[in-house]
């Protein structure tokens, strides 16, 4: 691992965690339940009032046919992440949501010198993180979250400065023209946000944010503002892993206030698709420093099997409930061939690759499985 006097800190070259200067406060997955267990103590209403939508809802006889979309479902018991499952985008299983994650909040020290607590930050967003993390089977047990003091036209300039940087550096050999580009336009943000005196400054966020990129490989990175009036901006680093609009275009902004328009700072969550999303454009590839190649597949649903319908995948690969997603580098050299599997009879939601995983598997989706909603047709 180089230290930070063998590495050169430089916007166009891969920095290294080790270079950074900000605190990183780390939240567990028993703390992670704690505040999941206190928001469900103080429900908000608005949030409540939507998942109760997605239950009414439930799955129609489309969505049963059309199984490599997303879905969020909740069609039996209490309001708890147990009982709400979720289609992830790589495994296609349907998972509740109570996966629980590791949280890295990276801080300046001046916010651990006022020893102010990193637990209110993630509960802010427990919500969303819960649905992010629940789109995800493998490589989503970490999340990362830089925590910053800008503002949102501050935010909106570092989030179109980062989209250019990860379009022109990651897996690429930097032309002159885009290096001074970047240098200008990195430039530029430094000097905004120390003349608004942000702390941390802007090549500490410019550090960290592509360090985690490099090294981690995350599905997201969320970029939070403390503010007196909370905004965050979440990046994605494929268009797969964006929520899809059909499923969230009325999820709640968090905003107290009755009157809350689209212009609100509280909405983070991209409501809207693709539309609204923040997705980095970065290379994929077997190239040395590229992202690897994303490939939805379907799975069978029992957690702890390898088989694939559609595609391949490695074999001995982890399940969701012990997989590690610190580089994202899994091993492709064993594959399974694809199999035809079994579709759950009741609902036909999820595929089984034999009988006996599918009795494995009931305990958990039998919190789920229902008949789906029939869709009449009627001439108009």
């Amino acid at each position: 691992m180089p230290t930070k006097s063998s590495r050169f800190y430089s916007p166009t070259q891969p920095p290294s965690l080790s270079m950074s200067e900000l605190v990183c406060k780390t939240l567990d997955h028993d703390a992670t339940d704690v505040l999941i267990d206190k928001w469900l103590e103080h429900r908000n209403d608005a949030y409540w009032d939507w998942f109760m939508h997605v239950r009414e809802r439930r799955h129609s006889a489309l969505h049963a046919l059309k199984r490599g979309e997303q879905l969020l479902a909740w069609s039996k018991g209490d309001f708890v992440p147990e009982n709400i499952f979720m289609r992830t985008v790589d495994t296609a299983r349907l998972i509740p949501l109570d996966r629980t994650w590791t949280t890295h909040v990276y801080h300046h020290r001046s916010m651990q010198d006022r020893k102010l607590s990193m637990m209110p930050v993630v509960f802010t967003m427990l919500p969303e993180l819960m649905l992010l993390r629940g789109m995800h089977d493998h490589g989503c047990d970490d999340i990362f979250i830089i925590v910053t003091d800008m503002k949102r036209a501050e935010m909106d300039a570092a989030t179109e400065y980062f989209k250019f940087v990860c379009q022109y550096t990651f897996g690429r050999a930097v032309k002159q023209d885009t290096e001074r580009e970047i240098h200008y336009r990195h430039a530029r943000l430094k000097h905004t946000l120390e003349h608004q005196r942000r702390t941390p400054c802007f090549p500490q966020i410019d550090l960290i944010f592509r360090a985690i990129l490099y090294e981690r490989r995350p599905p997201f990175i969320v970029l939070f503002s403390h503010q007196t009036t909370s905004y965050s901006q979440i990046f994605f680093t494929h268009p797969l892993f964006v929520p899809a609009a059909e499923i969230f275009f009325d999820f709640p902004s968090g905003c107290p206030n009755p009157c809350c328009t689209e212009d609100c700072e509280m909405i983070r969550f991209p409501r809207h698709g693709l539309d609204g999303a923040a997705v980095l454009p970065l290379k994929r590839g077997r190239r040395r420093g590229s992202f690897r190649r994303v490939r939805a597949r379907e799975m069978c649903n029992w957690i702890d099997c390898d088989v694939a319908f559609s595609g391949n995948v490695p074999v001995g690969e982890a399940s969701s409930k012990c997989s590690s997603s610190t580089n994202g580098k899994g091993s492709m050299d064993t594959v399974r061939p694809a199999v035809r599997g079994q579709v759950c009879s009741k609902c036909k939601l999820v595929r089984y690759c034999s009988a006996e995983h599918q009795r494995k598997d009931w305990e958990e989706h039998r919190r789920l499985c229902v008949k789906p909603v029939q869709i009449e047709n009627t001439d108009v």
